[in-house]
This record gives structure tokens, sequence and C-alpha cells, in this order.
């Protein structure tokens, strides 16, 4: 399993601004190896994020996008003490959700 997101999300005001790295390889499918054998793409396909249960991000991704990502977005309506969850799902089917409580 891949390692932990680590997200921190910071109220100010009426939004939090959410800032999440991920521990993703993101291959391309273009690259070659040693032996000249192509590497499979393998690559974070879905990003969701959801305060208290809701849904407040959606985002599509894909081959392009580089290793370990960094992803921040502003989410409104949030203050401190809410739960906000992050998770990801690849090409091949992983999966990773993880946690953080607005602070």
């Amino acid at each position: 399993m891949p390692d932990p997101m680590r997200i921190r999300a910071q109220a100010s005001g009426d939004k939090a601004t959410v800032r999440v790295l991920m521990s993703h390889e993101m291959e391309t499918g273009q690259r070659k190896d040693a032996n000249g054998q192509v590497i499979p793409a393998w690559f974070i396909q879905d990003v969701t994020a959801s305060l208290n249960g809701k849904q407040v991000f959606h985002a599509e991704w894909g081959p392009a996008v580089s290793k370990n990502p960094f992803l921040q977005f502003n989410v409104k309506g949030a203050k401190a003490g809410d739960k906000l969850s992050v998770t990801w799902k690849d090409n091949r089917g992983e999966t990773r959700t993880d946690e953080a409580t607005v602070s």
C-alpha cells in the first residue's frame, strides 16, 4: 500500500485552504527501463475530497501529472474542527484515503 498522504487544512474566515502531498510513482507508460522495456502506465486517475462526509472537490487526472503530486484548493464554509478526507484511485485500481482535521 502506498505511503499516507500529507494533508494540511487551515481555516481562515469562511474558507479553508487545503494542501495535499500524495506519494505515487505516476508513470506515463512512455519511459523505458535500463533493458529498453517500456515501463507500464501507472498514475492517479481520480481525486476526491469530502468535508464532514459531503464531497467538495473532484478531479480527473492523466499520466502528465508529476511524481508525488501536490494539490492545493480552497473549501468554502469550512471551520476549525471539521473533518476532511481525500481519496485517490489509480489506473491499476489501487485506492488511498486519508483524513485530516481543519485547524
